[in-house]
This record gives structure tokens, C-alpha cells and sequence, in this order.
């Protein structure tokens, strides 16, 4: 696990350190003159020194029409470090029909992929607001790489810290006033979360139960995955689960770059099972995935703004995307740079069933940037929708964004009203009722080369 340095200046050199076969950067520039969205938050490191107006303007021009956030370089470095970071990990229970007990060197989409349905729960059981007690107290290390060993000594110094089990409480018998009851309620849920994504046989979302569930795709563990394919395999293991808060929950993944809103719509409206919070009403919320291609051989630069552009909303979960064979996890972008997670770091197992698990190695305190030029065209874009209400809302802001500008053909996806079904180019080209038939689209429609 690598801890970097965030440095904040006008410019944005790169010093690539090479330790053990990995390119590392052991520093990542900020501009104080640009503003920084994470997650459709929008960030600016002048809003100290200047007035709220000027920088408000800045904000506005990629998060037009909703609700700014703007704070100093430790607000962002607090969203940053909360969300959840999952990598490479060691030592593992044996992965079944294989001789693996590591996902590294062949996991990285997958994890990537587990990155992004993370945050979609955070938001599900949190809320985007919701961030980690010890977001800023995790030190941070200019230009060591830490490897599996010292991983490993991390977790056994967190673990000898706990003297013996202590059983968490249930949420009804949280003490005090309603802000302690709140704040102990978020941490059962953040550990809950993490613990969806351990790396055991039992783990709803784990890395075990993402490579069984790609045996029907004909994929194997060693094998590499593609954006597209995790999000299949994602919405397939969160189907499937078992867990009554997972059973809140249901992924949508669009076919053939079209979102059918009925589909979603119905999908909304479906009862829910597990108990109501403040954040988390008694019906299904919806995790829309939608697997596109941005490009022909690299990305195309038409599509940048575009990028940019779902990055600033407000219900955008991230982009399962990467550079050429090294999946990452977009979530923000400065200027003409993407910010994203990075789950090359090869970390120790960590055993979450263990009481009070050390929580350290699922966040990283420092993020990475990359141009934007070095992007690879396939990838996979997430939404978070509560209601039918909230995807309205969504599909109004998102169409915003993807209105072809006068050098585009077709935007990267597109919404249509009314079921999948009702759009089988196969069957008869017109409606019982005699309408036609709109035409099923393809990928191909929407790439520009």
C-alpha cells in the first residue's frame, strides 16, 4: 500500500518512482487555480483567499443548475481518504477450481469494479455527505512503496490494539443524544460494506463470488475482465445475494448503450427488504451501469468534456475505466487530468470477521491523476438513483450532457422510454397495437472514430 503525498502548486509534474516492476508516483499535483470535482462535489483550494462568487463561477461551468460544494484542501482530502479503496490482496482462502490465493497481476478490473458498487452502497447506507472519523489521521509516506510484508506488520499492530472480542451494539442500543446513535449506526454500516467485498469464500461481493459468477462468461481466475463484463458480473452477485440490506438494492446494466427507463422505473418501485433509515427508504434503490466504448483504438477527444461532464453530477458513482491493460477508478478530474483510485497495491488479507477489523487498508489517503489523453476507450459509467423522482432528475441532467456538440455524430449513451422488450429488433417491427418499432441500437452507434 502506497500513502502519497498531495501537493498543491500551478503546474502538474509527474515523477514516476519504478519499486519491484510497478510505476509508482510518489507525489501528485494539484492546481490551486482550477477547481477539482470528486464525485459530483466540486472543490476549490482558492476559497479561502477568495470571495465565494468568483469561485462559485469557476465551479459552475462544468455543475451547471445543482448545488456546489466547495471547500478547502482538507475537505477534499477527507472525501478523498472516505472512499472506500479496495486492491490487490495475498494470502487469501484458496480461490475454488484454482490454485490462486492472490488476485494480483489479473484482478484490477474486478476491483475497480467492486470500487464503484462500493461507493454506490456508501450512498445507498450513508449518503454522499457521510465521511470517515479517520479520513486525515492515516500518515502518509513520500516514496516508500509498502509492500506485502509491511502490510502485514500494519494489520497485526492494528490487531494486537484490540484486547479481546468486543461485539458491536445494535444500532437500538446506541447511547446519547441522536447524533451518537447516527454516528454509531454509520460505522456498523461502513464495516458492513467493506465486509460485502472481503476476499473469502462467504463474501457477497468478494473477489471468490465475482470469479464463480464469471464461470458462465467463460472466464476463470487468472483471466483478465473487461469493464463491460464486471459490470454484468456485478449486477449478477448483487442479484443473487442473500443479505437483506443487499436486497435493498438492485444494478441495471444498459444493452447496447441504451438506458430503457421503464425498466429502471420498474425496478424502483420494487418493495425493499431490510429495516428504514434516515438515508435509506423501505423500496429498492437502482445502480445503473452502462458499458461504452469512447473511442476506436484510444479515446476520443471529443469525448472528454463528456467525461468531465458525469464526473461533476451529483448522483455519478465513477467510471470502472483505466489506461491500456491497468484498470482504474475515475472519480474526479482537475483540468485536463482524470483523478482516479489505483488497485495495484498487493495488500495482506484482512479477516472481517474478526471484531473491530483494522479499516485502514480499505482507504488511501492520497489520490492519482492521469491526462486524460491516456485513456482508455472502453468503460464502464455508474448512477445512483433513490426514486423515480431522483431518475428523473437524473435523466434531465445527464441528457444535458450528452447533447452531441456540432462535432459529434452520437452521444456515448442514450435514454429511451418504455421496456427493453418493446425494442427486440428481432420481433415484428410494429406494435399490436400498430406503432412502430424503434430500432434496437449497438455500441457501434455511439462510438466516434
Amino acid at each position: 500500500m502506497l500513502f502519497c503525498v498531495v501537493h498543491f502548486t500551478s503546474s502538474d509534474p509527474l515523477s514516476p518512482l519504478n519499486i519491484s516492476g510497478w510505476i509508482l508516483k510518489t507525489k501528485t499535483y494539484f492546481s490551486r487555480n482550477s477547481p477539482v470535482f470528486l464525485l459530483g462535489k466540486c472543490y476549490h483550494f482558492k476559497a479561502e483567499e477568495a470571495s465565494v462568487e468568483s469561485v462559485t463561477g469557476s465551479c459552475s461551468g462544468e455543475a451547471s443548475e445543482r448545488e456546489l460544494v466547495i471547500g478547502s484542501v482538507v475537505e477534499f482530502r477527507r472525501d478523498f481518504a472516505s472512499r472506500i479503496w479496495l486492491t490487490y490482496r495475498e494470502q487469501f482462502p484458496q480461490i475454488q477450481g484454482s490454485s490462486f490465493t492472490s488476485d494480483c497481476g489479473w484482478g484490477c478490473t474486478l476491483r475497480t469494479g467492486q470500487m464503484l458498487l462500493a461507493q454506490g452502497l456508501v450512498l445507498h447506507l450513508l449518503g454522499r455527505d457521510w465521511t470517515w472519523s479517520h479520513a486525515l489521521k492515516m500518515d502518509g509516506l513520500d516514496t516508500e512503496s509498502w509492500t506485502a510484508s509491511a502490510a502485514r506488520k500494519l494489520v497485526s499492530s492494528f490487531e494486537s490494539s484490540f484486547q479481546g472480542p468486543k461485539p458491536l451494539e445494535s444500532p437500538a442500543r446506541a447511547p446519547g443524544r441522536v447524533e451518537e446513535a447516527s454516528t454509531h449506526l454509520n460505522c456498523v454500516y461502513h464495516r458492513k460494506i467493506v465486509s460485502w467485498f472481503a476476499d473469502c469464500p462467504a463474501a457477497q461481493i468478494g473477489v471468490h463470488r465475482l470469479i464463480e459468477l464469471g464461470h458462465a462468461s467463460g472466464k476463470s481466475a487468472g483471466d483478465w475482465y473487461g469493464p463491460a463484463l464486471v459490470a454484468h458480473i456485478l449486477g449478477k452477485a448483487v442479484k443473487e445475494a442473500t443479505d437483506p440490506e443487499l436486497q435493498g438494492i438492485t444494478v441495471y446494466v444498459a444493452q447496447d448503450c441504451t438506458v430503457y427507463s421503464a425498466d429502471v422505473i420498474d425496478s424502483l418501485q420494487k418493495p425493499a427488504q431490510g429495516p428504514e433509515t434516515e438515508t435509506r427508504v423501505n423500496r429498492k434503490a437502482v445502480i445503473i451501469l452502462i458499458p461504452v466504448r469512447l473511442g476506436g483504438e484510444k479515446t476520443n477527444p471529443e469525448y472528454f468534456d463528456f467525461v468531465k461532464g458525469i464526473l461533476s453530477l451529483e448522483y455519478c458513482i465513477g467510471i470502472i475505466g483505466g489506461k491500456p491493460k491497468q484498470a482504474y477508478y475515475f472519480v474526479g478530474f482537475q483540468d485536463d487530468s482524470l483523478i482516479y483510485m489505483d488497485p495495484h497495491y498487493c495488500q495482506s488479507f484482512v479477516d472481517v470477521s474478526m471484531n473491530g477489523f483494522p479499516l485502514e487498508s480499505f482507504h488511501c489517503p492520497s489520490p492519482k491523476k492521469m491526462s486524460f489523453t491516456k485513456m482508455d476507450p472502453s468503460c464502464t459509467i455508474g448512477f445512483y438513483t433513490r426514486s423515480v423522482q431522483d431518475f428523473e432528475k437524473i435523466s434531465e441532467e445527464i441528457a444535458k450532457v450528452l447533447k452531441p456538440s456540432s462535432k459529434e455524430k452520437y452521444p456515448a449513451f442514450t435514454f429511451v422510454k418504455g421496456h427493453g422488450r418493446d425494442y427486440d429488433y428481432e420481433q415484428s417491427e410494429s406494435t399490436s397495437e400498430g406503432e412502430p418499432r424503434h430500432p434496437k441500437y449497438s455500441p457501434g452507434d455511439f462510438v466516434l472514430l
